[in-house]
């Protein structure tokens, strides 16, 4: 049995993890009996959205307590995570992955990964161990993966460009589909960065949990 590790932003596309895209990670997993564990960074979260008007508000949120929403509560901080006891990461998309797990959201391509989430991550790659990276995530494969990572977002102009500034090889995507680096086991998939409908997201969630647990 896979052992995998889910790493969540929050809870809530706008300012952490996207649920739809989480869910249909953690459905995807248990239909195919790996053992998964839920974990987040213990820390307040960069911005709280109002989801009904998209809008900031006051106040401040704990990135490991939202997320515990999504994971029934099941979940650790990311800190306590440790490479010799799962066989592979999964980052579901959402703001919150580019807000929260990094800051690519305020600085582009001159963005810095949260430290819990690049001492996980990069001792999985050190390890040979495969990451998935979802929607915006993928943002991150570069530092993970370290230059010439091949990942996707799918088509966005912007994005790529960010992706091959910080030494990536940005791959159009169709949403159903992923892009696989065999070499850096780096996997990803545009879900909601292009996805329309739930169906066309979980289409490409289920390749990357194959491709992922394929190479773990």
């Amino acid at each position: 049995m896979k052992k995998v590790a889910v790493i969540l932003s929050g809870s809530g596309y706008l300012d952490g993890s996207e649920i739809h895209e989480a869910t249909l990670t953690l459905l995807a997993l248990d239909r195919r009996h790996a053992q998964v564990q839920c974990f987040a960074p213990d820390i307040d979260q960069a911005q709280v959205i109002n989801h009904v008007t998209g809008e900031p508000t006051t106040g401040t949120r704990s990135v490991l307590a939202e997320a515990a929403r999504i994971a029934r509560g099941a979940i650790k901080p990311l800190s306590l995570a440790h490479v010799d006891d799962f066989d592979a990461a999964i980052i579901p998309g959402g703001y919150g992955a580019a807000r929260n797990l990094c800051n690519f959201a305020t600085h582009g391509h001159d963005m810095t990964i949260n430290q819990d989430v690049a001492i996980f991550t990069r001792s999985l790659h050190r390890e040979g161990k495969p990451v998935g990276l979802i929607c915006i995530a993928p943002v991150m494969a570069p530092a993970i993966g370290g230059p010439g990572t091949r990942c996707t977002i799918g088509d966005d102009t912007a994005t790529a460009t960010a992706i091959e500034k910080m030494g990536g090889v940005h791959v159009p995507c169709a949403v159903t589909e992923c892009v696989i680096d065999k070499d850096r086991k780096i996997v990803s998939t545009p879900a909601y960065m292009l996805a329309e409908r739930i169906t066309e997201a979980e289409a490409g969630i289920n390749k990357l949990v194959d491709a992922v647990l394929d190479m773990a």
